[in-house]
């Protein structure tokens, strides 16, 4: 069985995130770029970058799923999540049917581990 566990930070835990969600639509803008980068530093974007372009979904959602819990993340926590995503979604003027779809299942994710 494959192991999901990461040695990540909890702000390269968030640039993963945020990566992930920015490609809902297949298209990763200079505008979520950009906004990914007000919230985290450039060496925690560079580090997983490249770790998440050679992931799956499966393997992408496990790992969230995983710093999750390991982070032991609050419902307030999980609320400022959210509202960084739709932030994100909203940099390139607004969010597309694809980045609703990822919401929904981002939003389905964070409350698995309630």
């Amino acid at each position: 069985m494959e192991e999901f566990n990461t040695n990540w930070t909890k702000e390269e835990f968030k640039a993963y995130l945020l990566m992930h969600a920015a490609e809902a639509d297949y298209i990763k803008t200079e505008e979520e770029r950009a906004f990914i980068r007000t919230l985290v530093t450039n060496e925690s974007y560079s580090k997983v970058h490249k770790e998440l372009q050679g992931d799956n979904d499966y393997q992408r959602i496990q790992k969230i799923l995983f710093n999750l819990e390991k982070f032991d993340y609050s419902k307030s926590d999980v609320q400022s999540l959210v509202k960084d995503i739709k932030r994100l979604f909203d940099a390139d003027g607004g969010m597309d049917l694809l980045e609703e779809n990822m919401m929904y299942g981002l939003t389905r994710l964070f409350k698995a581990i309630d």
